[in-house]
């Protein structure tokens, strides 16, 4: 947020609250709960990118589950057999022929990479604290306040009132643990680091506990090695060993530091890191604990705020009721606008936590798994739920947490390389649909989900989606361009002629990860021509036109990729109206299926838009109604997509019950998304949802409101992100604009496209700004200077009310 631009709000502005400079926390910042977590789903996390906690908040006896984002099993990966790329060519030949049973039978049987044992994210294990207390506990609360990054908890016993805070702080990269009584001499606990396998444990002094292993499952897929120290430091009282673990007697005060160090090296990741893991977790306990407990608070608290304090949402007067509580009268039909915005300060919250320039990106649990197999393995699924942990990153203002995408990414270039080149028989890079933290590239399992190559295309986008939003040119020259430049190699080596039509087509691949009934009542994945592939192309290639425009770049490939995207088979409209899923008219299998990917272009691609291509955007709002008829939107993710899809149509309305469905069928105690089970992946596309309601900027001009539900007639946001390098601070009322600050970073013309029933005015006064035909306003914008505009209501001939924003 650029400091100093204050809104100075009208008259009608006196129920939404007003936007100050000095960047507050945001009013809706904290869950908090009556009684302990029952189970992992109602723990309370807390993280700095690499270290992470769940935070139960028991009385007698807590338990602080521990993860460290590089504990993973290991290789082998999968690889492709011999002759993977002869049998390639087979298939496409009898698609090309319509012949779809046979070409899945030889990519089944003779392509597929095949998996090799199970690498699963891994726990470091379990903090458990047993604590003596001198009578049952009364008043109980446990919070995590997402503004401090901390979990609370408070309760008397005994007439003592005893405060436990737990946070990561990621100056330090330790853990943090601080046990507190208002009354000396109050505590008494017992600390034990405990795993379910795969380490040993040990108190090497009276003050330290120690915990060492391996990742691997029992003696197969041996993994990555760590080490953690825990330093217990109290004041008051004694420390001493107590078995396997340390006691506390008589403090007045304790706080426990915990360091983990492992041999996985982030560059390399198949050369382990050569040193003295003990010594590694140990210096940063030493470190931490010679601070003043208040000067490490104060380092970690400036830290995070620098992230979350960005951007805040309000959307009503904050609700007392306990989160669990909100939740449950949100399923039994009440309304509750203070939740969506909690959600939305969660999900940038959780990112912060999951996801920090050198360390791994979030996972499929984001940083938090208590298994030693995780569903999934908690890998990096590449085919949509990698991506949309990272959709919130540009629109809510934490550009940072990009990196660890980028640097994965990069990782999978030098690998994706080799199966372009000796399996696929392309230039470029390639990635199938999913990957670890080994950075393989193969296509591998079934090939409902495993036979396509375009994890790394879609991933290429973020490279260029965080230019737009960030505007460096040495980020696009340096780190985009190249990204880009490899994709496009890949994709135009790729797509073949279909001697039909002319046109480019990409195949054999599925539409992840649906299937279509054939002539003979067979369900099959594998076809020429499925739309995802052909939009993610056209993205790829439209990004890349566009940065060579902004770089001066004009060669071989970027005229080869202008003719490649002209003769690109392009979105194709099915006899009922529907946007199609296939290269032909087919049969759905499963017609509520959970993966939406022919709705690429409309969301998060930019090709299908109501105002640029309304016939396509129209199918693609019946595909919607279709796959909601049948069942669809029943996992976390695919619901959260849906509101995103919603807010691309200006249906406001409709995005807001799909987040409202978000909440109360897929979201767990603590607000972690629920697939079933809990993955992340939903968090972050709800996030991302909601920014795309209030600010959109993917059509070349900025939408302010552009899918406001009637649920949320005033509010205000501080601190989203537009494309073109802006940040944007809104205050609406009666569903309209009325007051605006844009503030750009860099110096040149803004374009606004207003809604029909708004205009904007410069604060100052004057005459409503001039719009043309297509209702978009340009401004000239200085860098860092904020431009300050008032809204007001447009006459326009009475319509009803359909939930669609009036574009």
């Amino acid at each position: 947020m650029h400091r100093g631009s204050t809104l100075v709000l009208v008259s009608v502005w006196s129920a939404v609250p007003a936007l100050v400079a000095q960047d507050p926390a945001p009013r809706e910042h904290r869950l908090h709960y009556a009684r302990p977590a029952a189970r992992w789903t109602e723990a309370l996390p807390v993280g700095n990118g690499r270290l992470g906690a769940m935070v139960f908040g028991g009385v007698a006896e807590e338990r602080i589950q521990i993860n460290e984002d590089s504990i993973w099993a290991g290789p082998p990966v999968p690889r492709h057999p011999e002759g993977a790329r002869a049998a390639l060519g087979e298939a496409r030949t009898l698609l090309l022929a319509g012949k779809h049973a046979e070409a899945q039978k030889v990519v089944a049987e003779r392509f597929m990479g095949t998996h090799e044992g199970v690498r699963s994210y891994q726990p470091f294990g379990d903090l458990r604290l047993r604590f003596v207390l001198g009578g049952e506990p009364e008043r109980y609360a446990r919070e995590l306040d997402l503004d401090t990054a901390t979990a609370t908890t408070r309760f008397v016993a005994g007439g003592v009132t005893h405060v436990r805070e737990v946070f990561a702080s990621a100056p330090g990269q330790v853990l943090v643990v601080r046990l507190a009584a208002d009354r000396p001499g109050r505590i008494e606990v017992e600390a034990e680091l405990t795993r379910a396998a795969g380490a040993t444990t040990g108190a090497p002094a009276d003050d330290v506990l120690e915990l060492a292993g391996r990742a691997s499952h029992g003696d197969a897929n041996p993994g990555v090695r760590f080490h953690g120290v825990l330093q217990v430091v109290a004041q008051g009282g004694a420390v001493a060993r107590s078995g396997a673990g340390l006691r506390v007697r008589g403090a007045d005060e304790v706080v426990l530091y915990l360091g983990v160090a492992t041999d996985y090296h982030r560059a390399a990741p198949h050369a382990p890191l050569q040193r003295d893991l003990r010594a590694a977790a140990r210096a940063a306990v030493l470190d931490a604990a010679a601070l003043p407990f208040a000067e490490l608070r104060a380092v970690q608290l400036d830290d995070h705020r620098r992230l979350f304090r960005r951007c805040t949402l309000e959307l009503g007067a904050p609700d007392p009721r306990p989160t669990d509580a909100r939740l449950a009268a949100l399923r039994a039909g009440g309304a509750d606008p203070g939740l969506a915005a909690l959600y939305f300060h969660y999900g940038r919250y959780l990112l912060i936590c999951a996801s920090r320039p050198g360390d791994l990106p979030a996972n499929l649990q984001g940083l938090w798994n208590e298994h030693l197999q995780a569903p999934w393995n908690a890998d990096y699924h590449v085919n949509i739920n990698l991506q949309m942990n990272y959709w919130p990153a540009g629109p809510a203002n934490l550009p940072e947490c990009e990196e660890p995408l980028f640097a994965l990414v990069d990782g999978l270039r030098v690998t994706g390389r080799g199966l372009a080149r000796d399996v696929l028989g392309c230039r470029g890079f390639a990635v199938g649909h999913t990957t670890d933290a080994w950075h393989y590239a193969a296509l591998s399992g079934a090939p409902v989900w495993g036979m396509w190559p375009f994890g790394g295309a879609w991933c290429a986008r973020h490279f260029y989606e965080h230019w737009r939003f960030g505007g460096d040119p040495t980020f696009l020259r340096e780190r985009a361009w190249p990204v880009l430049r490899e994709t496009c190699e890949f994709l135009l080596d790729w797509l073949v002629e279909d001697p039909r039509t002319g046109l480019l087509v990409s195949g054999p691949t599925t539409s992840p990860e649906n299937t279509f009934v054939a002539p003979d009542g067979s369900r099959l994945s594998l076809s020429m021509g499925t739309a995802m592939d052909h939009q993610i192309a056209w993205d790829a290639f439209t990004n890349l036109l566009e940065a060579a425009r902004a770089l001066g770049v004009d060669d071989a490939l970027v005229a080869a990729v202008a003719k490649a995207r002209a003769r690109l088979a392009p979105p194709r409209v099915g006899r009922d109206g529907r946007l199609l899923e296939w290269g032909e008219e087919l049969v759905e299998a499963e017609p509520g299926h959970r993966h939406m990917s022919h709705l690429f272009a409309l969301h998060p691609g930019r090709q299908i838009t109501p105002s640029g291509t309304p016939a396509l955007a129209a199918a693609a709002e019946r595909v919607l109604a279709a796959r909601l008829a049948q069942g669809g939107g029943h996992t976390g993710w695919s619901r959260a997509w849906l509101v995103n899809f919603c807010a691309r149509l200006g249906q406001g309305d409709a995005a807001a019950e799909h987040l409202r469905l978000l909440l109360a069928k897929s979201t767990l105690p603590n607000l972690f998304d629920d697939h079933p089970p809990f993955q992340i992946d939903g968090n972050f596309g709800g996030t991302a949802g909601i920014a795309e309601m209030l600010v959109q900027s993917h059509a070349d001009a900025i939408e302010l409101l552009p899918a406001l539900p009637q649920a949320w007639p005033a509010g205000a946001v501080r601190g989203l992100r537009a494309r073109g390098a802006v940040t944007v601070d809104l205050g609406w009322d009666a569903a309209r604009p009325v007051a605006v600050t844009l503030t750009p970073d860099h110096a040149g013309r803004l374009r606004l496209r207003l809604r029909e029933d708004v205009d904007l005015e410069r604060m100052d006064g004057g005459e409503p700004l001039p719009r043309d035909a297509g209702g978009v306003v340009e401004i000239a914008g200085e860098a860092g200077v904020p431009l300050r505009l008032r809204g007001r209501a447009r006459t326009l001939p009475d319509t009803p009310r359909t939930g669609r924003m009036p574009r």
